[in-house]
This record gives structure tokens, sequence and C-alpha cells, in this order.
């Protein structure tokens, strides 16, 4: 494919989301309306941008990668994913009806409305929100630097701008509505590619060929073992459940049933999904066992081996793919600045005729500051895990102790994120382990658990109820969404 003409193609294509953007987002009023879409979106929106976001850079970059490498072991990113989309729903799709903004939030009135659990989680949850964000163009712009034979940094950059242009002008409304355009074109893209792909290699009997026989075993488990491939799945399963935005569907949703029945349709459809990009990975692999970079298995076939018209659909496709997952992560960063962050930083709530100008303000610092961190890494998966161990485990421990157990103190919650990151490093630091391991993800689990049990048992019950620490966040919430007086 001429790298002009897809340039071409992708700059009218990132034209047609800024339309879009704008067209969806003319009654915007609210710093509400700009963050949350006015906490009404029906099934269907609700399930096409929760899609979009699942099949992002990990599926698009990361799992085809490692299905070039290790066979069906690819599948795994889609197992984890569908598991943590489907518990997200049965555990925690009741958290619409407490109309939180963000997921510190809903942390800190697990405990009391505590504020140093609501500050520390908020902290930790902004910077998780640009480590996801600086994955998506790490990924995007790699396989846009291979595509169009550009500089990487270059590629990272217009992949940044370009996403930023309509999330920026459109707000939530427009990512939600972008995410579900974006999500039919990559399914069609992705389901494209693997039926070509197994045309062009002769078929589904030719695609173990040149594998090894090891990576064709289930989920690849007689090649990377046993716990390697426990740990990429539960990290991925992790990063879902303590990933801030997909905790803004859950806020943003029309109801309790319309986020949990969309969430269960998501899981389902990723967990049909889930041996698509090991199809194409090993289908890549059957045609050029050689690539220096496995990471560009998925453009290598768009590139190479289909024809120019479907070769673009697919490259846009996978490029959706990350558009769609860095616009939600983006906005998710910004709801924490604007609600928690700022708070933290001026002891009150930002003024509500002046949300959307600060919110638009804070994309492009969040969106800026990610740049500069996908500018200075190359390794899609590693970025993702380490930071999905060091940061969210912790995250993820204490949102199911605090939904379950009402003994969960402040005291464990903190317990939790310092266990998660002090496991988390000691993996990271200790080559025999990493290597037996695969990442740190299960060990900061098991650790975050256990401190936050110990942590609770060791401290006093919180003297505040629950009704109480609602009524708390409900009033500090209600001054950027203009219903009270500032204090």
């Amino acid at each position: 494919m001429h790298t002009g003409t897809f340039l071409v193609g992708f700059f009218i294509y990132l034209g047609a989301m800024l339309l879009l953007s704008w067209w969806v987002s003319r009654s915007q009023r609210s710093g509400e309306d700009f963050l949350l879409g006015g906490r009404s979106f029906p099934f269907v929106l609700t399930l096409g941008t929760t899609v979009a976001t699942m099949v992002g850079t990990g599926s698009s970059m990361g799992a085809v990668g490692f299905g070039y490498a290790n066979g069906w072991a690819g599948a795994l990113y889609g197992l984890g994913g569908a598991i943590g989309i489907l518990l997200l729903a049965w555990w925690f799709a009741p958290a619409r009806e407490l109309r939180f903004m963000t997921m510190s939030e809903e942390l800190s009135y697990y405990v009391g409305a505590n504020r140093t659990v609501k500050n520390l989680t908020a902290l930790l949850m902004f910077v998780a929100s640009i480590g996801w964000l600086g994955a998506h163009m790490l990924g995007g712009g790699l396989y846009l630097a291979w595509i169009a034979g550009i500089d990487p940094a270059l590629a990272k950059t217009i992949i940044a701008v370009g996403f930023a242009l309509y999330v920026i002008v459109g707000g939530y409304t427009a990512v939600v509505w972008t995410d579900t355009i974006q999500a039919l074109i990559l399914f069609f893209g992705f389901l494209l590619m693997a039926a070509l792909a197994l045309n062009r290699i002769g078929g589904y009997d030719n695609l173990y060929a040149s594998m090894d026989p090891a990576a064709v075993s289930w989920f690849a488990i007689e090649k990377i073992g046993v716990w390697p491939a426990l740990s990429l799945a539960a990290a991925v399963c992790v990063g879902v459940l303590g990933t801030p935005s997909y905790r803004q569907r859950i806020y943003s949703g029309a109801s309790v049933g319309t986020v949990r029945r969309s969430f269960v349709w998501s899981g389902g459809i990723y967990l049909l999904f889930a041996c698509v990009p090991a199809v194409i990975g090993m289908a890549a692999h059957a045609l050029n066992p050689n690539l220096d970079n496995a990471n560009f298995a998925f453009p290598y076939l768009a590139v190479e081996v289909l024809p120019l018209a479907a070769g673009l659909i697919v490259l846009l496709a996978g490029l959706s793919a990350t558009l769609s997952s860095a616009s939600s992560d983006a906005l998710a960063g910004v709801s924490i600045l604007l609600r928690d962050v700022y708070s933290m930083a001026t002891g009150k709530m930002p003024p509500a005729g002046k949300v959307v100008l600060f919110s638009r303000l804070g994309l492009v610092a969040v969106i800026g500051v990610a740049l500069i961190f996908a500018l200075l890494s190359n390794d899609v998966i590693g970025y993702i895990t380490k930071m999905i161990s060091m940061v969210m485990s912790g995250l993820f421990v204490c949102g199911v102790l605090g939904r379950f157990w009402p003994r969960f103190t402040w005291q464990g919650a903190v317990a939790a994120l310092v266990g998660a990151f002090g496991a988390s490093l000691a993996v990271l630091l200790n080559d025999e382990w990493l290597a037996a391991l695969g990442n740190p993800a299960l060990p900061a689990v098991g650790a975050s658990l256990a401190s936050g049990v110990l942590g609770s048992l060791a401290s006093p019950p919180s003297r505040t109820t629950r009704a109480e620490a609602l009524a708390i966040l409900t009033a500090e919430r209600e001054q950027i969404e203009g219903k009270a007086p500032a204090a």
C-alpha cells in the first residue's frame, strides 16, 4: 500500500470524527454534560463505547504481536478482559445509583468519605489514566510509524493531536459516539483481516505451519508456562476492574440495568473476539516468521498482504482501536483532575460555570504529559502490565474489599495500596521471579489483599456511615454540577 494513500485516508477519517464530535456536542451546557454526557447514555451507546475501549491498543498491537510470537497465548488478553468486564457488571454496576463522578469518590465512600484515601487514590488514578493514555499513544504511534515510514516520535505526536482535537471539542458525549462508530469499524476490520489472512496462507490447516508446536497448545501454556499465562490474564482482568475509564461508563449510563446489560454483552462479544488477534498473529508468522518486531504483525499483513481497499479499512480499524481507548482514558484523567486533584490543590471545587473551559485546558495538559511518557518507551505490553501491577492492583483490591466488606477502613485502604506497590517492585527487581511469573500482577493482588485485611483489622471501624459518606461526597460534587453554592 502506498503510504500517502493511507495518510490521506487517515486524516479524512480524523476529520470525520471531529465533525461528528462537534455535531453531537452542540447541546452541552454544564460540566456534567462535558465530563459524563449528562448521565443518560442508553444501552447501545454504552455497549459501543465499552467494546471500543476494550478492543484497544492491547488487541491491535499487543495481543496480535503476542500471538505472532506465542500462538494461542494471544487470546489471553481477550480472556482476561472478558472476565474483568463481566465481574465489573456483576459487582460494581450498582454504583450508578450513587452518582459518583470519579472512582476515587467511590473508593473513599467505602471508607467513610475519608479525604486521605480520596486524595491518594485520585493521584494514583490520575497517574494510571496518564499511563493508559501513554500506552495507547505508544501503540498507535509505533503502528503509524511502521505503516507510513515516518519517525516514531512524529507518529506518536500525530496520534496524540488527532484524538485530542475531537475530545477537546466534544467531551464525553463525543467520545461515546465516536467510540460506537469506531467499534463497528474495528470489528469489521479485524474480522476481515483474519479471514483474508487465512485465505492467503491456504486455510486454517496451514496456520500452524511455522509455529512452535508448544505455541498451539491451549493458550500456549506449554510454551509460556502456567504462571505467566495466569499472570497475563490476571493483569488484564485487574486492569479492567481498576481502570477509571471503565468506571466512567458506569457513572454515565442511563441506569444500573443499562450498564449491566451493556457490560454483559461487551464481555460476551470480547470473549468470542479473543481468538481473533491470536489467529491474525499466527497468520502473519506463517507468511513472515522473521519480522524484527512482533508488534508490527498486524500492520504487516495490512500493508503487504491485503488489497488496497481492504488494507485501508483494516489499518483504520487498528488505529480506531487506539483512538477509542485513548479518548476514553483522556476524559477519565480530566474528570479526576477537575473533581479531585483541583480540590486537593486549592481547597475548593472549580466554579460550575468554568468546568467546561477547565476541562478543555486539562485535556491539553493530560494529553501532553502522556505524550512525553509515550516518547520514552517502545514496549506496549511491558508498559501496560508494569503500570497495572504497580498502580492498579491496589485500586482493584480497595474496590473489592470496600464493596463487599463493611469492616474495611481507610487505614486498610492505604495498606492495600502500599502492599501492591511493594510486591510489584520486589518482583520487578528480581529477574528470576519475573521470569517465573511473567509479570507482578498476581503477587501484587495477593499482597494488597493481605495488607488491606490486616490493616483494617488493626484499626478502629469507621464512625461515618455510608449514608453520611455519600452525603458528604454529593455536597462536594454538586458544586461542579452547578446544583450547590461553592463553600
